[in-house]
């Protein structure tokens, strides 16, 4: 059901626990150049919706849950502890300007788009350069023709597949595509079933032709919005410089055209955070824009670091020595469990705090039901997985990440759960 419609009734006067100290008070807006608070004039109350109720309502009784019930009646507003991660893509398109606002009115004081480049060397909001096949309707339109390829429908024991690209069209021809619902179906003959594979566990209620962001689309969006920009500079998965190795647009142009734009739009520094998976992106801005790049995530998954855990902690040394302020990890490479399957912060969390790193995590709510974790393997609880049993223990491990780990923000896909943490700890 869409949040709007299920808007929480505010009890004036409800007293939310103050954050105390310097601590508290810079975690409330983990801008490292924002001396304000973060609470955002735009939207100025958070709607939340029934999730974060059910989710506590599924928890064990303890002081934990005692203490989140206590805060039911609000009153909620927008935190930079919630990122939306996408958006809001547990209901809506991801990367599109409905995901986008669904995030903001939940409550996220720092949006997300993931940024990538169309043929015609543009920037564009897309989670991965070549996913249009399974995020928006390419395949259903003439632009099909363009893709490096095309739909193959499953036979003879093979699934089918497609590969749509951002860098096989121009940016006028990626504004007329679709938003839909990330998935697939490998099972299809048709089109039309291909592009039907969403998730049982997510819906399709919202994916009505959701509007595609460029870059620029997503910098006014925010901006009118007051909020924060976390920009992701997606691997390129065609060969660098592109479109040839003539070209003169290389990692590093690629890098600058992202930062720019926010230059050219009047966005402040301070207002952006920059990602990447690769730390040559981070070390190029810290040269180039070290505004800009003093403010960089380095997103890393130690737990799957081909090098090893222990490297990947060791690694974090070499990061602060050459000027990185904040990491940003998956859910399992700040989580462990303890002799007892207690949820703590792990080594690579403890050796961040340690080094005087920030953390930032990703990606919460992000997973299907949680009953299902050990049986499945699922990735974002895999450092966890014993002490996962059911839905309300998805706020277990945010009670964790937030108040043990310490981390500056979270991102989800469907913030309403974080923003209710928040505020009712005082983030």
């Amino acid at each position: 059901m869409h949040s709007s419609l299920l808007s929480l009734t505010v009890i004036a006067g409800f007293v939310v626990a103050a954050p105390q100290g310097k601590e508290s008070l810079e975690r409330r807006s983990w801008g490292f150049n924002n001396h304000g608070n973060n609470w955002h004039g735009k939207i100025k109350n958070a709607e939340l919706g029934p999730r974060p109720y059910y989710l506590i309502n599924n928890m064990d009784d303890g002081p934990l849950k005692s203490k989140l019930e206590s805060c039911s009646e609000g009153p909620f507003r927008p935190t930079d502890m919630s990122i939306g991660h996408r958006g809001a893509p547990l209901q809506f398109p991801e990367e599109t300007s409905e995901s986008l606002l669904a995030g903001a009115r939940m409550g996220a004081g720092i949006l997300e788009c993931d940024v990538v480049f169309t043929k015609d060397k543009k920037l564009v909001c897309r989670h991965a350069q070549c996913d249009l096949h399974t995020t928006t309707n390419i395949l259903a339109t003439p632009l099909a023709a363009k893709c490096t390829k095309n739909f193959t429908p499953a036979a003879n024991g093979a699934p089918a597949s497609a590969k749509c690209c951002t860098s096989d069209i121009t940016e006028a021809e990626f504004k007329t595509l679709c938003g839909k619902m990330d998935g697939f179906n490998p099972n299809a003959t048709t089109v039309k079933q291909y592009i039907a594979g969403t998730p049982t566990w997510r819906t399709d209620l919202y994916s009505t032709c959701g509007t595609v962001q460029t870059l620029n689309d997503y910098i006014k969006l925010v901006d009118n919005l007051g909020l924060k920009f976390t920009p992701e500079l997606k691997t390129p998965e065609v060969p660098m410089p592109f479109p040839s190795a003539n070209s003169t647009y290389t990692q590093a142009a690629y890098a600058q055209q992202m930062i720019d734009a926010f230059k050219t739009a009047g966005i402040k520094p301070n207002r952006v955070f920059p990602q990447s998976f690769l730390i040559d992106d981070l070390y190029y801005w810290l040269k180039s824009d070290p505004a800009f790049g003093k403010q960089a995530l380095f997103l890393d998954e130690p737990t799957v670091n081909p090098a090893g855990y222990a490297a990947a902690v060791a690694n974090l040394t070499t990061y602060k020595s050459k000027g990185i302020t904040t990491v940003a990890p998956s859910i399992p490479g700040v989580l462990s469990l303890d002799a007892n399957n207690k949820i703590v912060p792990s080594p690579y969390a403890k050796e961040a705090k340690r080094l005087g790193l920030d953390i930032v995590v990703w990606s919460f709510e992000r997973s299907g039901p949680l009953a299902t974790v050990n049986a499945t393997g699922e990735y974002y609880y895999s450092s966890v997985a014993p002490a996962i049993t059911k839905d309300g223990d998805a706020m277990v491990a945010l009670d964790v990440m937030i108040r043990e780990v310490g981390v500056r923000g979270v991102f989800s896909d469907w913030v309403a759960s974080v923003t209710y943490f928040a505020n009712c700890f005082g983030y």
